[in-house]
């Protein structure tokens, strides 16, 4: 169930857990009060935490940031790109969701659906409001925190009112800070290019801009997946779960109109593999690859948006180039 009415990067899959607010939730200066928790929170960094509220506690009007737990990594800072287990509760006991529950047709013993974002106050994915994203800033990797407060002090305007939740009511988040990388937004795939195997498009891929995709003429689309690594990178195997930090560019097969690319959103960004959090098309083929590898891939609607009729992509056969620039 989408948190949001809609996704600015087209390789999201609509899969996330609560319709809690919406896409107008802003922040007003992305910063918390320090201390006043009235939250109780058990358990170790990598398990799933323990919530519990005292009888008769009120929660604060502002928000309110505590770490928990202090980790021994880098220190996150606002910009960096993150990979997060969570936990949410309202103090009411209303379950809000987590990285912990598993999601519809995740594999048992699989990797989590973890929450991988840019650090900032504004809205950028759909599992945390961005006064709790916003709080990762100044944690360090291996850290627990929580962000409590009412739901007027943490969401603000953007609080969906089909939720069941009031604005004065307390709401609870539980955030592990499980990895955190600083990127170059500029970053591509360097090295020789391979020609592109016969029938896929041809890909140029000019520094600073999205990739240029030509679709052969007279070709119909593939009815099945098909990928190709164009440029072989030396670094590490992409494993399900990471969080793949990616510059791409992707088009339509039908026209060859570009529909969506990272270049359009301030560059390289980042989204978790493996885990059913991106269209099966990039869930199948990036799996497995290798930092520095341009990959080209070919999507039919069914490992795309077919099963998303409401899609405006949902009849169209995709392709992207797809620059594997680091994981997190």
């Amino acid at each position: 169930m989408n948190l949001t009415k809609n996704t600015r990067r087209a390789a999201v899959a609509l899969t996330v857990p609560i319709l809690l607010f919406t896409a107008a939730c802003g922040s007003d200066d992305g910063k918390g009060a320090s201390g006043g928790a009235v939250a109780k929170v058990e358990g170790k960094a990598g398990e799933k935490p323990k919530i519990t509220v005292p009888k008769g506690a009120k929660p604060s009007d502002k928000a309110v940031t505590k770490t928990l737990i202090e980790g021994k990594g880098d220190t996150v800072k606002k910009g960096d790109l993150v990979r997060l287990d969570f936990e949410a509760k309202s103090m009411k006991g209303q379950n809000l969701g987590g990285s912990w529950t598993p999601q519809p047709g995740s594999k048992p013993g699989g990797p989590r659906t973890q929450v991988v974002s840019e650090v900032t106050d504004q809205m950028t994915q759909q599992m945390l409001p961005p006064k709790v994203l916003s709080a990762v800033a100044g944690q360090k990797v291996g850290s627990r925190f929580e962000v409590e407060g009412t739901a007027k002090a943490l969401i603000g305007a953007g609080l969906n009112p089909q939720a069941g939740i009031k604005p004065e009511d307390g709401l609870v988040w539980v955030v592990d800070v499980v990895g955190a990388k600083k990127v170059d937004k500029k970053a591509k795939a360097e090295g020789e290019q391979a020609e592109p195997e016969d029938g896929l498009p041809k890909v140029t891929a000019p520094d600073g801009k999205a990739a240029k995709i030509e679709v052969p003429k007279g070709e119909k689309a593939p009815k099945d997946l098909k990928e190709q690594v164009l440029v072989k990178g030396k670094g590490p195997e992409v494993k399900a779960g990471d969080g793949l930090i990616a510059q791409y560019t992707g088009v339509k097969w039908e026209d060859g109109k570009k529909f969506d690319s990272s270049w359009d959103h301030g560059g390289a960004t980042a989204f978790q593999i493996g885990t059913g959090q991106v269209v099966q098309g990039w869930d199948k083929a990036l799996v497995g690859k290798h930092v520095g590898d341009r990959v080209e891939i070919v999507i039919p609607p069914k490992l795309g948006y077919g099963a998303s009729p409401q899609h405006e992509l949902a009849k169209n056969t995709l392709v992207f180039s797809v620059d594997i620039v680091g994981t997190v």
